[in-house]
């Protein structure tokens, strides 16, 4: 059986606590040795005392250390996955990948020749409901497909104390925090489209981030509109999907966000099954004859991202999530911004 992978987690707020740490205190190929904490010791309620560390020298000296998972502000990814990268580890980056096209190349060109892997956590791709969309997608539930919306709202009306998430120099805004991963998984279905037309905007007041966004995808077969707002109280379907033979309406979120934050681990029975309320409704025709019901969400599984990880670190494995597909993301995000700002659709190259 071989070693675990020694892990080191650069940063213990919301993405460290609910995902990072639990699914990797769970995993039997990782283990966590080092946490970085600057000032609090929030990790000791998961892990032992002993892996937190005030200084991001030790994780990098430390020779053991195979990979490390850089979950910072999203302003410091690209310094911190080149330091690592630099030191020979593996590399996990949250979402967004970088701030900007040219600093993903020169990471996925430092992993390249440094013989490392750089991934993305797009976990989204192993949400129950879009593992459910993918499977009508790939089987032509619906015949040819021809609309596709996706969306990703919240309700929080107020600006959040003290949070980077809330400040212009913390670059998050909603699309780079809820938007690139529907972003991500519209191109895991689609592709690179031909253009993206914008709509980015600021509706909460006095807030300092655009906090709305109407972004579409435009290919040869397929209409694709993804959306996401801080101000939907009332949510409508999740995803809708329409094609020549039918469609299908999925409400709800997957649910192992609000399971983490509530201390349960993904290695619980039942882990990812949604709750039969929120259950897709599909009408179509198959084979002649008309149906329409509700369908069980296929359970959520973000292990999967890890599981996959291991194996490409220590069998070769093609990694789930190439770092190249959530660089094409960042150009996405990037043309968007571009469009909303010059009114007009903008052509990829």
């Amino acid at each position: 059986m071989p070693a675990s992978i020694k892990t080191a987690i650069l940063s213990y707020g919301m993405s460290g606590s609910v995902f990072h740490g639990p699914l990797l205190k769970v995993h039997p190929d990782f283990e966590v040795v080092k946490i970085w904490e600057r000032s609090k010791s929030e990790s000791a309620v998961l892990f032992d005392k002993q892996v937190i560390t005030r200084s991001l020298d030790e994780i990098l000296n430390d020779k053991n250390i195979r990979l490390v998972i850089v979950n910072t502000p999203d302003t410091t990814h690209f310094e911190y996955s080149k330091k690592a990268l630099l030191a020979g580890k593996h590399v996990v980056v949250e979402k967004p990948f970088v701030t900007e096209t040219a600093q993903g190349e020169e990471l996925i060109a430092l992993a390249q020749k440094q013989g490392l892997v750089l991934t993305v956590f797009q976990n989204r791709r192993w949400d129950g409901d879009f593992l459910t969309v993918r499977q009508v997608v790939e089987q032509q539930l619906l015949g040819r497909l021809v609309e596709y919306e996706g969306h990703f709202d919240r309700f929080r009306n107020f600006i959040k104390p003290g949070t980077w998430k809330e400040t212009a120099e913390g670059g998050s805004d909603i699309v780079r925090n809820l938007g690139s991963h529907i972003i991500d998984q519209a191109l895991f279905l689609f592709g690179k489209p031909a253009s993206v037309n914008g709509d980015i905007r600021i509706m909460r007041t006095d807030s300092e981030v655009e906090d709305y966004f109407d972004i579409d995808l435009f290919y040869e077969n397929v209409k694709v509109k993804l959306k996401g707002s801080y101000l939907v109280r009332e949510a409508g379907p999740r995803y809708t999907l329409h094609g020549t033979e039918g469609s299908f309406l999925k409400w709800g979120i997957d649910p192992q966000e609000d399971l983490l934050k509530a201390g349960h681990l993904p290695d619980e029975p039942g882990w990812g099954a949604d709750d039969e309320k929120y259950w897709g409704t599909l009408h179509t025709s198959l084979g002649g004859l008309t149906s329409r019901g509700k369908i069980e969400t296929l359970p959520g599984d973000y292990l999967a991202f890890y599981t996959n990880l291991a194996r490409a670190i220590s069998q070769g494995e093609a990694l789930a999530v190439r770092p190249e597909e959530s660089l094409l993301g960042i150009q996405i995000i990037e043309a968007a911004f571009k469009s909303s700002a010059e009114g007009r659709r903008v052509v990829l190259s």
